[in-house]
């Protein structure tokens, strides 16, 4: 499926990019749903015209070069951009078919449902315990042993509980970076999201670490949908199974992992990829 032409300007350069979109299987359940959108910090203007489905317990991985927009788009489907003064927003964004930026809509619900884990690991100064339940605790949950359920479940899923079963009391600040950023996991995880959004979520971690994120966010998706923002290319093509490649605030191609990184249909997308710019 082949989505309309967008023109590209720079100083001495036009570049006409057809965005690619490859068809999706029926079958397959769309858990976001992004309609023309538009974004802006004040008048500066840094996403045109995206859009794209991302389906359901599937790993969407968003590349592109610095400043090209993917990272404000991430932050578009939980709203956390409502948090920067200027910040506007035009278009559509659904979650199972309802626009989060519909009126009526309430926020917090919408970052439960939504959860997002950040580049650099941000445990709060509490027992490993306490940053687990941190939410529900908000959300008034108050019953001992179902806070202890919940606890032990997160970390088993987030992969952490061996480490972690025998020291819930100590301080998440004691683990050490790969060990936190999968407790943050946890910590999101815990309030029974529907969706996962990770912005360079191994980016601050050494290679072993790092593998251990990538190995959990394959398991995750059998029950959350994942949208992950990486500048590894190499992590790009081994945790996802749909790649979209930004540049200049544009989508200029979305398909299938494999078929992007060995047979992208637009030159901008295999100069990137073949490490010619960026």
């Amino acid at each position: 499926m082949e989505d309309e032409a967008s023109v590209v300007d720079q100083p001495g350069i036009r570049i006409q990019t057809a965005v690619r979109t490859d068809a999706v299987p029926e079958a397959e359940r769309q858990a976001i749903t992004i309609r023309n959108v538009q974004f802006y910090y004040g008048e500066k203007q840094v996403l045109f015209d995206i859009g794209m489905d991302i389906g359901e317990n599937r790993v969407t991985a968003l590349i592109g070069p610095s400043g090209c927009g993917k990272s404000t788009l991430l932050r578009c489907l939980n709203r956390m951009n409502d948090l920067i003064e200027g910040a506007r927003i035009r278009g559509e964004v659904k979650v199972k078919d309802r626009d989060i930026y519909g009126a009526g809509v309430d926020v917090i619900e919408v970052r439960r449902r939504i959860g997002m884990v950040f580049q650099k690991s941000n445990p709060f100064p509490k027992s490993i315990y306490d940053n687990v339940v941190y939410g529900l605790r908000i959300a008034g949950q108050r019953d001992r042993r179902k806070l202890d359920e919940a606890c032990e479940a997160s970390l088993q899923r987030a992969a952490l509980w061996d480490e972690a079963k025998d020291r819930l009391q100590e301080s998440a600040l004691s683990l050490s970076g790969g060990q936190q950023q999968r407790l943050c996991i946890a910590r999101a995880i815990a309030v029974e999201p529907e969706i996962l959004l990770m912005d360079e979520p191994s980016s601050a971690l050494d290679p072993l670490a790092a593998v251990k994120i990538e190995e959990l966010i394959y398991s995750l998706k059998e029950r959350y949908t994942i949208v992950i923002v990486t500048h590894n290319l190499q992590q790009a093509a081994r945790v996802s199974d749909k790649t979209a490649f930004f540049w200049l605030g544009r989508l200029v191609e979305y398909g299938a992992t494999p078929q992007m990184f060995t047979n992208p249909r637009e030159k901008l997308t295999e100069d990137y990829i073949t490490g010619r710019f960026g």
